[in-house]
């Protein structure tokens, strides 16, 4: 333990038994008790909630028993996903949350997301480090005062908030896909969609692979690899459904699919959700990350906004909105971020806002991203698994920066030519390397740059 792997650039994960275990888990819930709450001051509060993860429940168990054995209360808030837990710590004012979950990594791993007041994240520059030193030290002073365990759903209010971002009487009648890939997201659905007959809002939600399994027969919710999307894409071609939705386990990115099943890269939701808020609030600023980013500097600039970048990730995309008071933030991995939600990133909410842009357009969703994808072609990210990271990526900076109008090291490296460009990172996550290419207006270029890079790196 001198020397935990389970700690990232900006949350905990790792393979259950060998990487994170439930000891880990106590003495994490211990250090991040006093982290909050070095006195053991009984009146902190911290909201805990948990995945379907089949390991979910023993971790979640011993996070808990470290925190109250650290002298702070706990607010067991049951089966959630992150974005459920980020709302109740900003809703009831609690000093802090934890979520237990893996997202979209591999069925034997699991992990933990780390928010302070406020929902504001733990990163390694802003105090995840200082955890991982005291869970390593495992050096705590007894406690006289242990602190106590509530639990409450505070799923009703969270709906509250989101049906907020609709108007219920522009909605035109529409059939969506929704597909939580028996991950979390299906009993926030469930709850919208009473909300929405209640209201009398004209939407036929068809469900696929809607209950939570933590076994996941359908496969890893990650609808970012082309190979997670096909159920999805059927399913919006057989119902004749005017567009579809999926969720990664615990719903904190969604994913877009148009009415011809086609899915829709994250990169071209953030322009359609940037120009939407700007066309409403003028002249507000919006972060994006660098991999893929001409067109959404574009978009923003043509509405008078101010496009600013950040290193990827969410905690770094949520201290960037802070300190730029940012109306909305975008990541081309399908993260978006909401100043109305505490600038947390919610998989929820750009569903919703898109449609009520094709109920107010009076569009389908490949028209109002069409445009954006002919103006700017992409690759997507592409993920290498690779012997020697570095290496290769050294030899990709050295044959195409000297040529390069821009050079950029905000995340990896990003270079810039007249008509196309890359960014080139290590994954904070995983050990792969992510490739994203784009260019202006010419296809076949962005292909042959993007194979010419690939081949380059596997060399």
């Amino acid at each position: 333990m001198n020397n935990l792997t389970c700690f990232k650039a900006y949350d905990i994960r790792g393979q259950v038994g060998t990487q994170l275990d439930s000891e880990i888990a106590y003495r994490i819930g211990r250090a991040f008790g006093y982290y909050l709450s070095p006195q053991a001051d009984c009146s902190k509060i911290i909201a805990v909630g948990g995945d379907n993860r089949l390991t979910t429940n023993e971790l979640k168990k011993a996070v808990i028993c470290g925190l109250t054995d650290s002298g702070v209360n706990v607010i067991d808030l049951g089966l959630t996903g992150t974005e459920e837990v980020y709302f109740a710590t900003m809703e009831l004012k609690l000093d802090g949350g934890i979520e237990i979950t893996a997202s979209h990594n591999p069925i034997d791993y699991n992990g933990l997301k780390l928010v302070r007041e406020q929902s504001k994240p733990l990163s390694m520059e802003n105090g995840l480090s200082d955890l991982k030193q005291l869970v390593e030290e495992n050096d705590f002073l007894p406690v006289t005062n242990k602190g106590s365990v509530s639990y409450k759903s505070n799923l009703s209010k969270y709906v509250d908030h989101l049906m907020t971002y609709i108007h219920s009487d522009i909605i035109k009648p529409l059939k969506l896909v929704v597909n939580s890939g028996n991950g979390v997201a299906g009993h926030v659905i469930d709850e919208l969609e009473q909300r929405f007959n209640i209201l009398n809002i004209p939407v036929e939600f068809v469900k696929v692979h809607h209950e939570a399994d933590g076994n996941f027969p359908n496969g890893i919710p990650n609808p970012l690899l082309p190979e997670c999307r096909e159920d999805t894409s059927k399913a919006v071609i057989y119902h004749k459904a005017d567009m579809g939705i999926a969720w990664d386990g615990d719903f904190d990115r969604c994913f877009l699919f148009d009415e011809k099943g086609s899915f829709i890269e994250g990169y071209y939701v953030v322009g359609l959700l940037a120009k939407a808020f700007l066309q409403k609030q003028k002249g507000e600023k919006i972060i994006h990350d660098p991999r893929l980013n001409w067109n959404t500097i574009d978009i923003v600039k043509s509405e008078n906004g101010t496009p600013i970048e950040s290193k990827a990730g969410h905690s770094y995309i949520k201290e960037r909105m802070r300190k730029e008071n940012a109306l909305y933030g975008g990541e081309m991995s399908a993260h978006h971020y909401f100043r109305e939600f505490g600038y947390c990133d919610s998989g929820m909410i750009p569903w919703l806002l898109v449609i009520g842009l094709i109920s107010q357009l009076d569009k389908k969703l490949s028209q109002l991203v069409e445009e954006q994808i002919l103006k700017y072609p992409s690759s997507g990210e592409i993920n290498s698994r690779l012997d020697n990271p570095k290496l290769s990526m050294d030899k990709v900076f050295k044959k195409y920066h000297k040529n390069a109008l821009r050079i950029s090291h905000v995340d990896g490296f990003s270079l810039e030519y007249t008509d196309w460009r890359f960014n080139l990172r290590a994954s904070n996550t995983e050990p792969l390397v992510r490739l994203n290419v784009e260019s202006k207006a010419n296809k076949s270029l962005m292909e042959r740059m993007t194979k010419e890079i690939l081949e380059l790196l596997k060399s």
